[in-house]
């Protein structure tokens, strides 16, 4: 259940455009560290995690991290043949999506929760633009733990690429029209031996309720 007071989250800074298309607001330390680690401790303890397969041509392959989808009644969501089933709110990953959307201005019904147990587990290249996600909202995404780089590359292939190094506490807002034209990566780092959670937070076009 949301909260009935609206909490006071650092406000994020203005957007940047480092390459044409590539529209990003990036806040380091939004969460302090003790806040950080909290909601990092309470989140592995009691989130639901899974371990996904996905069907490449052909071939049925464990996804390289652990993940999980808590989202409101009728957020379905839907990449790579894989139906994301809808977890309840807990109560630390609601409390981060109250404060998140405050921050960025945006009313976000879902999360994709990433668990990277360690520098082997990675993302590969992808852009954020399933037909259920609402075009028009930024994606935010909170990183918690080892800091790992994350990586932007035109969709077209022109263009110099883009990294940035995302440390315990950060949030980046991708805003549009960024998924349009750009991918995005979360490499492998085989010298990284920590765990690494992400919450990427989206807003979904319900079309009912369920998934």
């Amino acid at each position: 259940m949301r909260s009935r007071s609206r909490p006071h989250p650092a406000p994020l800074p203005a957007p940047l455009e480092p390459r044409p298309g590539l529209r990003l607001r990036v806040a380091k330390g939004w969460a302090s560290a003790e806040t950080a680690a909290k909601w990092l401790a309470e989140l592995t303890r009691d989130v639901p995690w899974k371990e996904e397969f996905v069907t490449v041509f052909g071939r049925r392959h464990a996804m390289p991290r652990r993940t999980c989808w808590m989202a409101d009644p009728g957020c379905g969501y839907r990449y790579s043949d894989l139906e994301n089933v809808i977890e309840p709110w807990s109560r630390a990953a609601n409390e981060i999506r109250e404060r998140v959307s405050a921050a960025c201005g945006v009313e976000f019904n879902s999360v994709l929760l990433n668990l990277y147990r360690d520098g082997r587990d990675s993302m590969g290249w992808h852009t954020d633009d399933e037909r259920e996600l609402d075009p028009q909202a930024s994606i935010a995404s909170l990183s918690l733990g080892a800091a790992r780089t994350f990586r932007f590359r035109a969709r077209g292939g022109e263009g110099e690429p883009l990294s940035l190094e995302l440390e315990h506490g950060d949030l980046l807002a991708m805003e549009p029209p960024t998924q349009l034209h750009w991918q995005h990566a979360l490499p492998r780092r085989l010298r990284v031996h920590e765990p690494r959670l992400n919450l990427t937070f989206r807003r979904v076009l319900q079309r009912g309720n369920g998934v």
